[in-house]
């Protein structure tokens, strides 16, 4: 963890996680190709039913082949979007997590970059929009 950040609760290790907790691990490990269950997860955990609702939504939305679902998306896109959102709402943990995996799907660092260039743009496109509070003009069709 970087110097100055505790977590407010102590992760669940997994060599101490039992009945859905530890099933909840194991498809997380499964899932996401892992060797071990990341901290956000781990601190998810002390809450299990709260763990088994995000990993359900997260592994619906992110993996949804895993649950027999063919998405619009591929996850290279998935995994750009859930990085400009993360640095768009300042997440440190979610920044280095979803770089991670764009990293590991075969994004290259340029391409990391240039996820991050286009949120910031448009974090500032959208600050200008609605402080100058433009009228909508070009609306999707329907």
């Amino acid at each position: 963890m970087p110097a100055g950040r505790v977590a407010t609760v102590a992760p669940v290790p997994e060599d101490g996680a039992t009945g859905k907790v530890a099933e909840v691990y194991a498809d997380i490990r499964r899932t996401k190709g892992l060797d071990r269950v990341p901290n956000f997860w781990r601190v998810l955990a002390t809450h299990p039913d709260h763990l088994e609702l995000v990993w359900g939504r997260l592994k619906a939305l992110m993996h949804p082949e895993a649950v027999g679902r063919t998405p619009k998306l591929d996850p290279l896109t998935r995994e750009a979007i859930a990085l400009a959102v993360s640095a768009t709402n300042g997440c440190a943990y979610c920044v280095n997590s979803h770089t991670a995996a764009l990293l590991k799907l075969g994004a290259d660092p340029e391409t990391v970059g240039e996820v991050l260039a286009v949120a910031s743009l448009f974090n500032s496109t959208n600050a200008l929009a609605d402080g100058y509070q433009v009228e909508p003009d070009i609306l999707p069709p329907g």
